[in-house]
């Protein structure tokens, strides 16, 4: 009887673990669900697609173009280095319980996705740690880092006497300064790192005090003041790159993108003389953004598929491709910053980013806007592309409001 008692036990568990299992999508297939089967109501979510569809971003969708009216493309040295390309509609996707509920626009088209690409950026050195190739987040990064050789085809067309007294390397972390940042200033945009690199110097990104005022003033101690720049973030990536010896792009690839079953068709670049020589190979060092041009490029789909990685806590379907530790890391607050983890996790503790969303939720941000919005208490997960910033909190507002009742 006690027999027939464990084994009918046993099979109760196993059919009860078979119905909850997690849904993960397939390459090139997500299931669909209509609203109804998962208890949303299904006019209040096409009240949220249909403010998605008429809130597109008003930004000049020639990307070139949107630059140069931009505050950006008046910044000293503000020019495009990257490719760009003419951005798609507004598109988007709702994605509740795993299943595919709603969507606009065209979540095939391959579109920028600006800094959107810090999260993968920071997921690569996540994956970095977790193979040993850098032993703590908390390590400072100049022990690691070798000489850089720049591969300028340029220079070597002109006479060797030209550049006799110039050096061939260059040091990304050799000044007084740069030598007490840590893996984790970067990763937390707290590094106040000095100098110029692939033509952008560190004080010509978004220099709102003015150039003197920003150019002349002391260097803030490592960790203690927080400033979104992209120069320190193409550091990070060429740091990494020197840690990986391979180009990162390659790294995300077999690491991240083909274990989620991405499409063939996600790009990630970097500028026109962001080359080195590392190796004996020629190999380029990826932006984390595309404010100068350059970045992720990806379709919707894959955006999805990525934040649905991080929703998971870096599981896929039984496999841990991130570790779990590393997204708690990335999702702990920055002491000169609450609202940011590692770049690009947008914290809402403090109810500021989605004042109606639960405070556990996050966000990875790109201009444009383009949003991934990430919500484990729902289990929701919102893509958005080409809505001006301000209609974001409003449009995960209503599709919350679809959500069944608690």
């Amino acid at each position: 009887m006690k027999k027939y008692i464990l084994t009918g036990l046993t099979f109760f568990l196993l059919i009860a673990g078979i119905k909850a299992q997690t849904y993960f999508p397939e390459k090139n297939n997500w299931e669909t669900k209509s609203p109804q089967e998962l208890g949303m109501n299904p006019s209040k979510l096409q009240e949220a697609i249909l403010f998605a569809e008429t809130h597109e971003s008003k930004e000049n969708p020639n990307l070139k173009m949107a630059h140069y009216e931009s505050a950006f493309g008046r910044e000293p040295f503000g020019f495009p280095v990257g490719p760009m390309k003419e951005r798609g509609p507004a598109t988007g996707l709702i994605i509740y319980k795993g299943y595919v509920v709603g969507q606009w626009g065209d979540p095939t088209r391959v579109d920028l996705t600006f800094s959107v690409a810090k999260s993968f950026l920071s997921t690569t050195a996540g994956l970095a740690v977790a193979e040993g190739l850098i032993k703590s987040e908390k390590d400072l990064v100049y022990p690691y880092m070798a000489p850089i050789y720049p591969y300028d085809p340029y220079r070597l067309m002109m006479n060797k006497a030209d550049h006799l007294d110039q050096e061939d390397v260059f040091e990304l972390f050799g000044t007084e300064h740069n030598r007490k940042i840590t893996w984790e200033h970067l990763l937390r945009q707290t590094s106040d790192w000095e100098g110029t690199l692939w033509g952008k110097p560190d004080w010509g990104d978004r220099p709102s005090e003015g150039v003197r005022q920003k150019r002349t003033r002391p260097q803030n101690e490592p960790g203690t003041v927080y400033e979104y720049n992209d120069t320190r973030v193409n550091v990070l990536a060429l740091a990494l790159l020197n840690v990986w010896r391979k180009p990162l792009p390659v790294v995300l690839k077999e690491k991240i993108m083909d274990p989620i079953g991405a499409s063939p068709t996600w790009r990630w670049t970097g500028y026109e003389n962001s080359y080195i020589n590392l190796d004996g190979q020629i190999i380029q060092s990826v932006s984390g953004g595309s404010h100068w041009g350059g970045g992720m490029m990806l379709s919707a789909w894959d955006q999805a598929r990525f934040g649905y990685l991080t929703l998971r806590n870096g599981n896929w379907n039984g496999k841990q491709l991130i570790p779990k530790s590393w997204i708690d890391l990335s999702r702990a607050p920055t002491s000169a910053n609450p609202g940011y983890g590692f770049m690009n996790y947008f914290l809402n503790n403090d109810l500021k980013e989605v004042p109606s969303a639960p405070k556990t939720a996050f966000l990875h941000i790109g201009a444009g806007t383009n949003m991934i919005y990430v919500d484990q208490e729902n289990d929701l997960l919102i893509v958005a592309r080409w809505i001006p910033n301000g209609d974001k909190a409003e449009l995960v507002r209503l599709i919350l409001e679809s959500l069944p009742r608690k």
